[in-house]
């Protein structure tokens, strides 16, 4: 028992961290809320921009033949890097590019479609490896992901399996997109919303996924600043 004076025992449960008072009324108790870790002032948005199968001169900055304006803006405004190792793959090249690591480090040594049982090959992002949005969401940001994710293994894609590796559980707030490796820009074999399946009888006449996912990218923005 605790004295009505007093705060409460420190490993009470339900207690854990709190830093009022609890006394015998709540005239005489001090609340206390936890502290939120904003962004610090000043820090940038962030947004990455994954493509697959295109070469190091498919894009303006870096040489193509095909005017490319907004992306040279885009790099013009940031930092060119060129010493990004990637990987004849795209799992791989993803998961390098979530975590920083070596690909067979973050559990995917090839593509997302199986498990043939051996370690830096169980194509699901380790227990023991952050994510990019894992990192900046600690820090205060806001994570949002649209479009291919094929961070899953074939086998937990299924209802009922785990979703250790699939967007929301590795940092990022919502996610829509399809966890597969390949899928129609037409009609899609299926769209997650989140931690779900996007129930859909039948695509719209002119459905393209392409603006589908760019509508969402707006419309979790529009929500953040509303």
């Amino acid at each position: 028992m605790t004295s009505p004076d007093s705060a409460p025992p420190p490993h009470a449960r339900g207690y854990e961290g709190f830093e009022g008072r609890i006394g015998r009324t709540a005239a005489d108790s001090t609340p206390s809320w936890p502290t939120s870790t904003p962004p610090i002032p000043g820090s940038p948005n962030i947004i990455v921009v994954l493509i697959d199968d295109m070469g190091y001169s498919d894009i303006g900055p870096f040489g193509s033949e095909i005017e490319t304006p907004t992306l040279d803006r885009l790099a013009a405004q940031g930092i060119r890097m060129t010493n990004y190792h990637t990987t004849p793959l795209c799992s791989p090249s993803r998961a390098a590019l979530l975590t920083g690591l070596n690909p067979h480090r973050a559990g995917y040594g090839f593509v997302a479609n199986a498990d043939p049982g051996y370690p830096g090959l169980r194509l699901e992002l380790a227990d023991d490896v952050q994510t990019l949005p894992e990192i900046l969401r600690g820090a205060g940001y806001a994570t949002y992901a649209v479009g291919k994710w094929h961070l899953v293994r074939d086998a937990n894609l299924a209802p009922g399996r785990s979703r250790d590796s699939w967007p929301t559980q590795r940092g990022f707030d919502r996610y829509y997109g399809s966890l597969e490796g390949l899928n129609s820009f037409y009609y899609p074999n299926q769209l997650i919303s989140d931690n779900s399946v996007v129930d859909v009888d039948e695509y719209p006449e002119g459905y393209y996924l392409t603006d589908d996912l760019t509508d969402k990218a707006v419309g979790y923005i529009k929500d953040l600043r509303a």
